[in-house]
């Protein structure tokens, strides 16, 4: 039987390009002092053979990858998970493929992943994290986007309108009759525009907000108890959540359900996202959704602008600003 087909091995790559196999070894983990003409001659080797993605080879000759880099918090996430899906298959159409990061809400994580794909030589990042205070994404020279996290002013974050939204489900609340609607969210301040969106017509309104904060890290079933928690200490008195992410609201409407409280009639609630995920587990929740392919798409073709030259980076010092798409009020039967 012929062995022309068999998978070419890191000698038969070294025979072709006239080298000592640690030669090769050393040229693909980037060890020791090597020259420009023997990198070259074992990057066309390592081509011609295919002894490993054509990737590795073209990064050897200073050319793309091909790859991007996208980091998440995670994907068991439903928004998160739709927005890796979307990323793959824009990516996928300009001929991109796409490494995968898990940051799982630890900082830390976050740094090893940066460091695990600049050494893998992407072409580029496109972060979703919510990490803050990374201070290395200042020093990748790297073309880097955004999706709904405020890394630095230079660099494009791409997101919903979520202020807008905050204001839609507020009003509604307000519409349907709720004197006492809650904000029920991952973390509260300043960047929380959902969060600014709920205050400024509860202001106009001349209503008290209720803030409660539950982490979306923390792990089920700790993260459950403690919204049925912060619930019943605010019962009766609220009588509408705008959960500032879906699964919340469906954490919600899980507890209201055990606690023998009825939905609309005594509790309304509102969500946000509206992935198609949810959608199908809870086709009668209000919420705000996220266009979330069109988001997807605008970041993919910002980060391959910037990849291929066609946007200006040149001054790191330049604020760019963000690139917000409107959002969709969907009523059901929780308001």
């Amino acid at each position: 039987m012929s062995d022309q087909h068999q998978t070419p091995s890191l000698v038969d790559v070294a025979k072709l390009a006239g080298v000592s196999p640690t030669t090769v070894s050393r040229v693909l983990n980037n060890r020791g002092y090597l020259s420009q003409h023997t990198k070259d001659r074992v990057a066309q080797a390592i081509d011609e053979l295919n002894y490993r993605p054509n990737e590795v080879a073209r990064a050897l000759l200073g050319q793309r990858t091909k790859m991007i880099g996208v980091v998440v918090p995670t994907v068991a996430l439903p928004f998160f998970g739709e927005v890796v899906v979307s990323l793959e298959h824009a990516l996928e159409q300009r001929g991109y493929r796409l490494i995968l990061c898990n940051s799982l809400g630890r900082a830390e994580l976050e740094r090893d992943y940066l460091e695990l794909l600049i050494s893998n030589r992407v072409d580029g990042i496109i972060s979703g994290a919510h990490n803050d205070a990374i201070a290395e994404y200042s020093d990748i020279t790297l073309p880097v986007v955004t999706i709904d996290r405020e890394l630095s002013p230079h660099i494009p974050n791409v997101r919903c309108d979520n202020e807008s939204g905050g204001r839609l489900a507020t009003e509604l609340l307000l519409r349907r009759g709720c004197r006492h609607p809650a904000l029920l969210t991952s973390t509260s301040g300043p960047r929380n525009l959902r969060e600014a969106g709920y205050r400024s017509v509860l202001a106009s309104a001349g209503i008290e907000p209720i803030v409660g904060t539950v982490n979306f890290h923390i792990p089920e079933p700790r993260r459950s108890e403690l919204i049925a928690r912060w619930l019943e200490q605010w019962t009766p008195s609220v009588d509408g959540v705008f959960a500032t992410d879906d699964l919340t609201a469906g954490t919600v409407l899980g507890w209201a359900a055990n606690a023998g409280i009825t939905v609309p009639d005594q509790l309304r609630v509102v969500g946000f996202d509206g992935t198609d995920a949810i959608r199908r587990a809870l086709p009668g929740l209000t919420t705000v959704r996220q266009p979330i392919a069109l988001i997807c798409r605008s970041a993919v073709d910002l980060l391959l602008d910037r990849i291929n030259g066609k946007a200006d980076t040149s001054d790191d010092r330049h604020r760019v600003k963000p690139l917000e798409f409107p959002v969709t009020l969907i009523e059901g039967r929780t308001t």
